[in-house]
């Protein structure tokens, strides 16, 4: 990870937009989202993920050295990695939104306890042997399968709440729809689940959604 050159230093509406690295249909997504919501102005970079390239050739590796998306490029020119962390970090921004609750509460850790949830249970352990070309043929099902169970827990945890912590709308909620929407690249019907089904419509009915790439 590259040290940070200079002290921390949010932005503010004098500071030119921050440098978003972003994937088409990735986990980034949510971020653009959140960004959105919040009316946090950002750069979008495209990476070529799989050749860790950026658009004029360069080695995306001296961004993150993790190679993946997200990273965001902070004020001070240090960079910020793992999706959770930046929507936290944007949110946290802009205190008098809704998309993340005050730290210390417990409604704060509702919604750590649902992006930890998608980061490893949906994202990594669900959907990730799904896309890898070198997961063994035998393992697919079984992967397929642990994202079904993912997807029949959402729709009954949503049959009383519109979204995932309750009635308002949060970065966990930013969070889910980016991954679960993953169900369409690999013929995961959603019909069996109409409550997960209507929260996604719902959400994609959102102007940050729309306007999200």
């Amino acid at each position: 990870m590259q040290p940070d050159p200079a002290p921390f230093l949010p932005p503010s509406p004098q500071r030119d937009a921050m440098k978003f690295f972003h994937e088409v249909r990735g986990c980034s997504l949510a971020v653009d989202i959140v960004a959105r919501e919040l009316g946090v102005p950002l750069e979008v970079i495209w990476v070529d993920v799989p050749r860790k390239l950026l658009p004029d050739g360069s080695d995306y590796y001296k961004v993150n050295p993790k190679g993946q998306v997200p990273a965001l490029e902070l004020p001070n020119g240090g960079f910020l990695t793992e999706g959770a962390v930046i929507m936290q970090y944007l949110a946290d921004q802009r205190p008098e939104s809704d998309l993340c609750a005050p730290p210390g509460t417990l409604q704060r850790y509702r919604i750590m306890e649902w992006m930890s949830f998608i980061a490893s249970d949906l994202h990594k352990g669900g959907f990730m042997p799904l896309f890898k070309k070198t997961t063994p043929d035998d393992y697919r099902p079984l992967a397929r399968q642990l994202v079904v169970s993912r997807m029949k827990l959402l729709d009954e945890h949503l049959a009383d709440r519109d979204y995932l912590t309750g009635s308002v709308f949060t970065i966990a909620d930013a969070h889910c729809y980016a991954i679960a929407m993953w169900t369409h690249y690999h013929d995961i019907d959603l019909a069996p689940w109409p409550n997960l089904s209507a929260y996604l419509e719902r959400i994609s009915q959102r102007p940050s959604a729309q306007a999200a790439k």
